[in-house]
């Protein structure tokens, strides 16, 4: 699952089904998630289905597909859709998740290795469908990563703000405790800059670039600042990769809403890294 803690494993189960490319997987949400919202709210936060996914998109080319493990998986997009009425409310202990997993696009190298796919999930829990996600991945081995990144593969934890950066309050972000936070105000921007740069879920193990889901949950809190808090929790959203962002300078996070959609980038150095949109309720 490229996690180092055991409690940040959410797959329970996943076996083939009679049909080529489609799985059946089982996860396991916890209340105990650092994401689940302590605002009072019954429901599991948007990220704990992308995470889902990341980790479906990881494990199914591993188990079924022959990727070796010691492979760079490099997520290049990614979507998830919620439909509110239908989310199931978090009950004591975990909600217990049901997915259906197809797999497509299927690339292989010269030698006819696996290297890249895109899957597409549904999620139900007892037999009640509430949210759809999917995206693409690349397969790298050492030696086409080390020649992708040349100089930029230095691990490390993400460079810290200015002095001068604020550090807005919570609530205004929409996060559960200020050691949530992602984001810092510099001037009239906003930073990606981590409160916590060892935070159990966003920064789970060692890397060389900023986590798709740091840029992810970086966009949804511009998103929470720039609408005074009134959105906070995205029914939707897409996120395309365009190349990595670095672990320093600090990214930009820009975000801006028309109605109910906020679209957002982020850029370094003048360069757009990442942008896509979220959509609200």
């Amino acid at each position: 699952m490229h996690r180092t803690s055991v409690a940040e494993v959410l797959l329970t189960d996943v076996r083939r089904t009679d049909t080529p490319h489609v799985f059946a997987a089982a996860a396991s949400w916890p209340r105990a998630h650092a994401t689940f919202p302590r605002d009072g709210s019954p429901r599991h936060s948007p990220l704990i289905l992308v995470e889902t996914l990341r980790q479906l998109g990881l494990y199914i080319p591993l188990r079924f597909y022959a990727v070796p493990a010691a492979c760079h998986a490099v997520i290049t997009d990614l979507y998830f859709r919620l439909a509110p009425g239908n989310e199931p409310p978090a009950r004591a202990g975990a909600t217990e998740v049901t997915c259906r997993a197809w797999v497509s696009a299927v690339r292989r190298s010269p030698g006819r290795r696996v290297s890249g796919l895109r899957l597409d999930a549904a999620f139900t829990v007892c037999g009640l469908a509430f949210g759809q996600g999917g995206g693409g991945v690349r397969f790298l081995s050492d030696a086409q990563y080390r020649a992708l990144r040349g100089r930029s593969a230095r691990v490390g934890m993400v460079a810290a703000a200015p002095e001068a950066a604020y550090r807005p309050p919570a609530a205004e972000l929409s996060v559960n405790h200020p050691q949530d936070a992602v984001l810092a105000v510099a001037g009239s921007g906003l930073l990606l800059s981590p409160a916590d740069p060892l935070h159990p879920f966003l920064f789970d193990h060692p890397t060389d670039h900023v986590p798709g889901m740091a840029l992810l949950e970086a966009a949804r809190q511009a998103a929470a600042y720039g609408s005074g808090g009134a959105l906070g929790r995205p029914r939707a959203g897409r996120l395309k990769a365009v190349r990595f962002t670095e672990l320093a300078p600090p990214a930009r996070v820009l975000c801006t809403q028309y109605d109910s959609t906020c679209v957002f980038r982020v850029t370094q150095d003048d360069t757009r890294t990442a942008y896509g949109t979220l959509s609200y309720s």
